[in-house]
């Protein structure tokens, strides 16, 4: 199949499954979509959405959450996990967008990856569902797909995202980075389909009959 045969193949399955797709992490602007970013490193979605709305009453801007003690924010996010140091991070970067920002999320990944307890992919996933500038976070779920779809070696994180940028338009970036997550949760998860099962699998991989073998991210 042609490079670009595969991609109309693959977009058009996920307009067709999901065209409008949502952050799956629920917040109201820059702010909350960041710290809920933050918070699901190594959480479920699901669990960050339980523990956002007790936190964002307490605190939705940064002045007020840097008001806010480590142990107080630590109460509350203890159930996402890594909470001594992601209480840390929220109270420490909430302070620097006081200080330096004028509470203002800055809307540069280099900018937001200088913040405590912000990565690459938590920068991206900001500028893109927040601000729309184009980028495409890769987690476990991208990275696992994008092997299977023979869009990328595999070799690590950073080589998926460049390769998926050369794969797919720059205008469609933010859109299929939630799109491939919901498709992967759904039709290609991590314990089934190893390119056997699942509409995109298939398609790109029609005579395919043994388990695809990943490469960890």
């Amino acid at each position: 199949m042609r490079k670009s045969e595969k991609r109309e193949k693959i977009i058009a399955i996920l307009d067709e499954l999901f065209p409008k797709p949502d952050v799956p992490l629920d917040h109201t602007d820059p702010f909350s979509l960041l710290i809920a970013v933050l918070l699901s490193a190594q959480c479920t979605d699901e669990r960050v959405n339980t523990v956002t709305p007790a936190l964002f009453k307490k605190a939705n801007t940064p002045k007020k959450m840097a008001k806010l003690s480590r142990e107080q924010i630590y109460k509350i996010i203890k159930p996402c996990g890594l909470g001594p140091q992601k209480s840390k991070a929220i109270k420490k970067l909430s302070e620097i967008l006081v200080h330096e920002y004028d509470e203002n999320v800055p809307q540069e990944i280099e900018l937001l990856e200088k913040l405590p307890g912000v990565g690459h992919k938590t920068a991206s996933v900001v500028v893109s569902q927040a601000f729309n500038v184009p980028a495409f976070p890769v987690d476990t779920h991208i990275h696992r797909c994008a092997q299977r779809w023979g869009l990328t070696s595999g070799r690590n994180v950073n080589t998926t995202e460049r390769d998926l940028k050369k794969f797919f338009p720059i205008e469609q970036w933010n859109k299929l980075h939630i799109q491939i997550i919901m498709y992967a949760r759904s039709y290609c998860p991590a314990r089934g389909c190893f390119r056997l099962e699942c509409p995109i699998c298939t398609t790109c991989y029609p005579k395919r009959k043994s388990k695809f073998k990943h490469k960890k991210p």
